[in-house]
């Protein structure tokens, strides 16, 4: 699939800077046109996002610090978490039989799928968003297969994934003096995400990628 570029013009030069992306269907467009509210709130967050010294060299923050900041900042500009089931119900109608006394139609229900529920992030209209700082790049895959789902059931929009460039995350580390932080490559990152926009495994739905990169450290 043909990657497409319509957040060159849909998002502010000085926000697009700071950060790598990727999408595909021009999903920045989708949802500056479809959801003007909700992609404001999303570049207000992006451009008040910094990553601190902290995140990076104490020991754990890497995995939760950001992600919660992340999550907060949402909060308070209207998104919240949310939690998409999916319930499949047979109904079976019973037309009445005259000859044999009975007046009214008989309706017997049947659940046949009950698949639970999948918790996303953030949820702002026919918007959702995922914060994937560095998690388990299975978390990837879960992510763009469920925006996919959402999509063909006409429940959402477009989809959304923060999160981080391996490479330029990692050059800062090994700069701050933690040679050892982010090494893994199987954790949640751009590099990993890109092939999946590149098959095309989000189907119709438009999917943004957004990732953070060194060029959002604040000293």
């Amino acid at each position: 699939m043909d990657l497409t570029s319509s957040f060159v013009k849909a998002v502010p030069a000085a926000v697009r800077r700071r950060y790598d992306w990727a999408e595909t269907r021009n999903a920045a467009a989708v949802i500056a046109s479809t959801a003007p509210n909700a992609f404001s709130e999303l570049i207000q967050v992006l451009r008040s996002f910094r990553i601190l010294a902290t995140d990076i060299t104490d020991p754990g923050k890497n995995e939760s610090a950001i992600p919660k900041r992340l999550n907060e900042a949402f909060r308070e500009v209207g998104w919240r978490e949310g939690t998409h089931s999916t319930v499949v119900e047979s109904v079976l109608t019973l037309d009445p039989y005259g000859p044999a006394g009975e007046t009214s139609q008989v309706e017997t229900r049947t659940t046949i799928v009950n698949a639970g529920g999948y918790k996303i992030d953030n949820v702002k209209e026919r918007i959702v968003l995922d914060v994937e700082w560095h998690a388990k790049d299975g978390n990837l895959y879960r992510d763009v297969s469920t925006y996919r789902a959402l999509y063909d059931a006409g429940v959402i929009d477009a989809g959304v994934i923060l999160t981080r460039s391996q490479q330029s995350i990692r050059e800062l580390s090994v700069s701050l003096g933690r040679p050892s932080g982010f090494k893994t490559t199987t954790t949640t990152n751009l590099e990993k995400l890109h092939p999946q926009l590149q098959r095309g495994d989000g189907g119709g739905c438009p999917l943004l990628a957004i990732a953070i990169t060194s060029r959002c450290y604040k000293p």
